[in-house]
């Protein structure tokens, strides 16, 4: 897979080097292109921002580097292959879920255009978007003072879905809102050696070896986390997707069917 990023602070991306996404990078399973967006002004300031008409607090980024800048990446591609994804971080995006980020694991090439100040001049998405696959993306209902921090959370989600990134390729697969069984759950608690740690030990049913109990619990427990923390999950999940011991889980932890759409609901105060 390439990955392109064009901002005004490449240095911010340097944790890109590191970790899984920097062995990644080195054994040749990603391609990142990180560019400077300064590259493609043309006065002494290097100016890529001017102020917003209409009037406004804040400065917007201007159209002509950010045109320029994705021409020449663009342009960049091996003749006859596909175009890009560009991937646009920001607030009013669609949200970055696990479910967007197999999608993209799925594409060739991913272009992202992390800004800053009020962000980027319309005109820029409007153009791109009449010639290739322009996805605007938010990681949560949150302002940050640019989209640099996003490019990397977003390139961290989808690069561990890449196949020969992880050490073990299944290990994705038992993750929170994985596709499956996961989809709509948060994964439960872990635990490894010591046995016994400043007085506390873990489940019987972790030693027991018995595989099946342990998957049953885990998934209990995923329920049990999910009804603590995102119960929201639960209520728009697939009723018709769980089984008895499923329901059962639920049921123990104070759920009940609607009879009128058959989603799982809690007692109002709970």
């Amino acid at each position: 897979m390439r990955l392109d990023v064009v901002s005004i602070f490449p240095e911010y991306l340097e944790p890109l080097n590191v970790s899984l996404v920097g062995k990644a990078r080195s054994r040749g399973v990603l391609d990142v292109r990180v560019h400077d967006l300064r590259d493609w002004t043309h006065d002494r300031h290097h100016t890529v921002d001017d102020t917003p008409y209409g009037g406004g607090p804040g400065m917007v980024m201007k159209p002509e580097p950010w045109g320029e800048a994705l021409d020449h990446v663009l342009a960049s591609g091996a003749p006859g292959h596909e175009r890009p994804v560009l991937v646009v971080p920001t607030p009013s995006g669609r949200p970055f879920t696990q479910e967007l980020a197999v999608e993209l694991s799925a594409e060739p090439w991913l272009v992202f255009t992390p800004a800053r100040y009020e962000g980027i001049d319309r005109r820029v998405i409007e153009e791109y978007g009449e010639r290739l696959d322009v996805r605007e993306v938010s990681i949560g209902d949150y302002v940050l003072a640019g989209g640099e921090a996003p490019v990397l959370v977003m390139v961290e989600a989808i690069a561990r879905l890449l196949p020969g990134v992880l050490g073990n390729a299944a290990s994705h697969q038992d993750d929170s809102f994985a596709p499956g069984a996961m989809a709509d759950l948060l994964e439960g608690p872990v635990y490894t050696k010591p046995p016994e740690w400043r007085g506390r030990g873990i489940p019987e049913v972790l030693l027991s070896g018995h595989h099946g109990r342990i998957a049953r619990w885990r998934r209990d427990q995923a329920f049990a986390r999910t009804t603590g923390h995102r119960p929201d999950l639960i209520e728009r999940c697939d009723p018709d997707a769980l089984d008895k011991y499923d329901r059962a889980a639920l049921e123990e932890l104070g759920w009940y069917r609607d009879a009128d759409d058959g989603h799982w609901r809690r007692p109002p105060g709970e």
